[in-house]
């Protein structure tokens, strides 16, 4: 049989947790460090959980737990894969609820003992489920800022998974930036019905430009393919992919999940793992999220513009500017 990269991955993070399940319940293993187990619906590869993986896998490098992982998890297969992860010892389950909610809850409820750690829109569960988001709407209004002042057409494409709170707060923010530098400033905003569907994000992108955008705001992958074939701007989401498009990719909002994940690590090893919200962890004054370095474009952005998005950096830091979160579906300004 010829496994994909994926398939095999997974096939690896089940036997792995499997590995440690009977090592546990046979009682041959020394309980040195914390077992972790995440859930991903989609590839580890994709912007949002790739954040939430990379923290996991520091933490593992770093000798702090054992971390084993699923992908690719179907809606209907994820109650199973949770439960499974639970009775193998994992003391701490790391994923996402956000489709999976009523059933995500219900197995915290049959496991009291273990730690659940999981994105969603709701709020915590007694005694053992804390939700996460990722709340980068601070750095989303700074790439704003300079895809505002870097359109010359004056139209910027706008291409998102869903149209949920999650994804709107960040294109509100978005769009609130690019106004403070260019007030006359339209927006042309798609949503693709996926979470990982780059030809088709691709094809919305190609759309915009032939419409006249000059930057596109790439929330999903498959954006910045676009722009770069049509030579084009993007500003990235979530993580940085300049490396890739270093003519392409101005700047990114960066989401760094490791002050989340290392203080839940913290909490459960301590004892002290509770019931809250650690969504606030993802702001910038927590370095759960930040503007990335202009790399490439250091010289191209112009200096004047940047003085602005710095002073608005500090500003934010301080306390002196709070980054308004609107999480209603953003629309098209342009005709």
């Amino acid at each position: 049989m010829n496994n994909t990269p994926r398939q095999r991955r997974r096939f690896l993070g089940i036997a792995a947790a499997l590995a440690v399940g009977i090592g546990f319940s046979g009682g041959a293993l020394a309980q040195a460090k914390l077992k972790v187990a995440a859930i991903y619906t989609v590839p580890v590869e994709q912007q949002w959980v790739s954040r939430i993986h990379k923290a996991l896998a520091a933490a593992k490098s770093a000798g702090e737990i054992d971390y084993v992982f699923s992908e690719n998890v179907t809606n209907a297969d994820y109650e199973r894969v949770m439960r499974q992860y639970a009775e193998q010892g994992n003391g701490l389950i790391v994923g996402e609820a956000f489709a999976v909610e009523a059933a995500a809850r219900k197995v915290a409820k049959d496991y009291p003992k273990v730690s659940f750690l999981l994105g969603s829109s709701g709020k915590p569960q007694e005694p053992n489920f804390s939700v996460f988001d990722n709340f980068i709407q601070e750095p989303a209004y700074l790439t704003g800022m300079i895809a505002g002042g870097m359109s010359k057409s004056g139209l910027i494409g706008m291409v998102g998974g869903y149209p949920i709170p999650e994804v709107n707060r960040l294109m509100h923010a978005f769009m609130a930036g690019a106004k403070e530098t260019n007030p006359a400033v339209k927006f042309s905003v798609t949503f693709i019905g996926s979470w990982f569907d780059p030809p088709k994000a691709k094809e919305a992108a190609f759309a915009m430009i032939d419409k006249g955008a000059d930057v596109l705001y790439a929330e999903r992958f498959g954006v910045s393919d676009a722009a770069k074939e049509r030579g084009k701007l993007a500003i990235g989401n979530v993580i940085n992919t300049q490396d890739k498009y270093p003519d392409t990719v101005v700047a990114s909002a960066l989401w760094n999940m490791e002050p989340t994940i290392n203080l839940a690590i913290k909490n459960v090893k301590g004892g002290k793992f509770k019931a809250e919200d650690y969504g606030k962890y993802s702001m910038m004054q927590f370095k759960g999220s930040e503007l990335a370095p202009l790399g490439t474009f250091d010289k191209k952005v112009p200096a004047d513009l940047m003085a602005k998005v710095k002073a608005k950096e500090k500003a934010i830091l301080d306390g002196s500017f709070t980054v308004k979160v609107v999480e209603t579906e953003p629309k098209s300004t342009a005709n």
